[in-house]
């Protein structure tokens, strides 16, 4: 379809600009972060700024009816129906620290959710995506089909989530007994996490205190891999808060049954 045809290029047009202006500061000396929060430390580039910037001009160019949701410069309504959701950079404590785990994430969103996203890695040239009939990755060994791994039990799975303390005191509580249920438990690699389970590597992510930003673009991927995404409760999880990805809806049943305890005393907020 013609505006199927139209998003997946736009989307891919916001990837390779976002890869320009954020490989333009990785690694560079001198790069230096403002702290967004008022407690902790929330960081922003040159590099986050730049690279949403520069998506947005496009978006302005080629679908000026959309609207804009992003992490940087908030959000710009539109008239289409459509909202395109964009975290410049998804991981910028790793951009500082010179990992090559983060990435730009870029997610079309309609009434019902998000519909297409892209996860890409700029670094190490890697691209999933997945949504509107694709689901694909693409990087330095050529291209893969994404295919989320099934048949593996809880006490078999591989997690992985981006901090050890998982949200609030009654949220880490829930996750670690997840976690003392799997085989491995591994920690810090933000969105390249939901990469790697869509195609194949990872079975579970878990997080909690996540923004719109933070999860569209995963969604997408994730769901078009055959992976299941929801809250911990089990319901929509595209607008953040608590979130679990599993390769299998019977992965995802046993996981749930764990996170499912937290109540309503701990949702976030």
């Amino acid at each position: 379809m013609q505006l199927h045809r139209s998003l997946i290029d736009t989307a891919h047009a916001l990837a390779d600009a976002a890869r320009a202006e954020t490989l333009a500061h990785f690694r560079q000396s001198g790069l230096g972060a403002e702290n967004k929060a008022e407690t902790g430390f929330d960081p922003v580039t040159e590099g986050d700024r730049a690279a949403e910037a520069a998506m947005r001009a496009i978006l302005a160019e080629r679908r000026p009816g959309d609207g804009i949701f992003g992490e940087e410069y908030g959000r710009t309504e539109g008239t289409s129906g459509l909202t395109w959701v964009l975290d410049p950079i998804d991981g910028t404590r790793g951009f500082l620290s010179g990992t090559p785990t983060w990435g730009v994430l870029i997610a079309v969103c309609d009434a019902t959710g998000p519909i297409y996203g892209i996860i890409d890695q700029p670094f190490i040239g890697e691209r999933f995506e997945g949504g509107l009939g694709q689901a694909g990755y693409q990087g330095p060994l050529g291209p893969r089909p994404l295919k989320a791994r099934r048949g593996v039990g809880l006490s078999e799975a591989l997690l992985f989530s981006t901090y050890p303390e998982v949200g609030t005191q009654a949220e880490g509580e829930l996750f670690r007994r997840v976690s003392a249920r799997v085989r491995l438990t591994r920690y810090g690699t933000d969105c390249y996490a939901y990469g790697l389970l869509a195609l194949g590597h990872v079975d579970l992510v878990i997080e909690a205190g996540l923004q719109r930003y933070d999860v569209a673009g995963p969604i997408a991927v994730v769901q078009a891999a055959g992976g299941i995404v929801t809250d911990w409760n089990g319901g929509p999880a595209d607008m953040g808060g608590r979130l679990i990805a599993a390769g299998s809806p019977e992965l995802h049943a046993e996981a749930l049954a764990i996170l499912s305890g937290i109540g309503s005393a701990g949702d976030a907020a």
